[in-house]
């Protein structure tokens, strides 16, 4: 199944995409998953993998055993951001955040900063603990209570600044290789994306991944891919392209289209895990198969439901799985009175009773390019006071913001 947009796309040829390293890292495929706050928490991470590692087309639905990759990884699925400084003083819900599956290997994790000591810090910590395989560095993230403090998609304007907490990191990162994820700028008339690529180069970063939409888009409008075949010409290390893959035809576009390395998976993913089966399929030059029908995808959601169970206990397990059973069911028609008591379920049992008798229908074509989860923008972005005034400024962003909650 693939939409119209995507008739004529071929699998990938033998040979087409060269492995793409990142460090000691060499993923069998070129994909990302993309941290994202309340979701790429270890359950979400480690089904992602499965359905990667499940042989493509022959295994419609992984075991629900840990994932024990061997030899070279599927691809990297990087955890949730966590804030930096929040590591450093020892918050609970933060080391949380930053634990791993067993077995999941590699272990790749976001960090947040704005001061370049605390990044260096935290990652000199995370490495000496033997802790991470990966470390990801977020100068991407849109948020108004990111952004208002001169954090995320914002930092990248104030250039020396944003040199320094690269070159930091990287130092004391060591061995472990530190990538970098950012957008095109604040807006159209505040690009930064060619600058922090080639910054991120000269610290030593081994590859960097462009979200092709400015922080003013946030969700809106289409990814710019064309901005990502600019970055390709401008730096010499991996490039990894963000935004609108929605189907595993899409990535070979991109890659096609833009020349880039490779592609970070966000929102397509989520309530559709098996997308990374289909990205294993078309990379390995094979037709994937149809998305689940609905039982299914009931099925899927029952799993990682009990995996959630498993790792957060009940309560919070239900609490954060409301969301994914939005999004498994986006599409099909299965009613807005069975929607709205989904969206109020409380226990496991509760959940595969509201289920239990549902009837079998495919995917809806309709839903393949649905937009889940964050759909705002175009927004004007929250700046600090005077924060354009003079992008070689190194004063440090506004005091505390450091202290973010860890998750966006």
């Amino acid at each position: 199944m693939r939409s119209p947009l995507n008739e004529g796309v071929a699998p990938a040829r033998p040979g087409e995409f060269p492995p793409v390293r990142i460090g000691d890292l060499e993923p069998i495929q070129p994909v990302i998953l993309a941290p994202m706050a309340g979701v790429t928490d270890a359950p979400f991470r480690s089904l992602c993998r499965r359905f990667a590692e499940s042989g493509a087309v022959s295994v419609p639905v992984p075991s629900s055993s840990p994932s024990q990759t061997a030899g070279r990884p599927t691809g990297l699925f990087v955890g949730q951001m966590v804030t930096a400084r929040a590591l450093l003083e020892a918050n609970t819900r933060t080391w949380r955040m930053a634990e791993f599956a067993p077995g999941e290997s590699p272990r790749s994790i976001q960090l947040y900063g704005t001061d370049p000591r605390y990044l260096a810090e935290a990652t000199r910590r995370l490495v000496d603990l033997g802790r991470v395989d990966h470390i990801d560095l977020n100068f991407g993230c849109p948020a108004p209570k990111v952004t208002r403090l001169g954090g995320g998609a914002a930092l990248p304007y104030r250039r020396p600044l944003l040199a320094e907490m690269l070159r930091a990191t990287v130092a004391a990162a060591g061995e472990v290789p530190v990538t970098v994820k950012f957008r095109l700028g604040i807006d159209d008339d505040h690009l930064t994306f060619l600058d922090t690529g080639r910054m991120a180069e000269d610290a030593g970063c081994r590859a960097v991944a462009l979200h092709a939409r400015t922080a003013e888009q946030l969700y809106s409008g289409e990814a710019r891919w064309d901005r990502i075949s600019e970055l390709v010409g401008h730096v010499s290390i991996p490039v990894f392209g963000n935004g609108d893959i929605w189907e595993p035809w899409d990535a070979l576009r991109m890659l096609r289209e833009t020349g880039c390395d490779g592609v970070v998976i966000g929102r397509g993913c989520l309530g559709r895990p098996w997308l990374f089966r289909d990205l294993a399929a078309v990379f390995g030059g094979q037709i994937p198969p149809d998305p689940p029908g609905l039982v299914q995808t009931v099925q899927i959601m029952l799993m990682h439901l009990r995996d959630m169970v498993a790792w957060y206990g009940e309560e919070s397990a239900v609490r954060q799985f409301r969301k994914h059973a939005i999004w498994y069911l986006t599409g099909f028609p299965v009613g807005g009175e069975l929607r709205a008591a989904i969206s109020r379920f409380t226990s496991p049992d509760e959940l595969e009773e509201l289920l239990g008798g549902i009837r079998d229908v495919p995917f809806p074509a309709t839903a393949l390019r649905t937009r889940r989860s964050h759909k705002g923008g175009p927004r004007p972005v929250a700046l600090p006071e005077g924060w354009l005034d003079d992008p070689d400024d190194l004063t440090l962003p506004t005091p505390g913001a450091d202290r973010m909650v860890s998750g966006g």
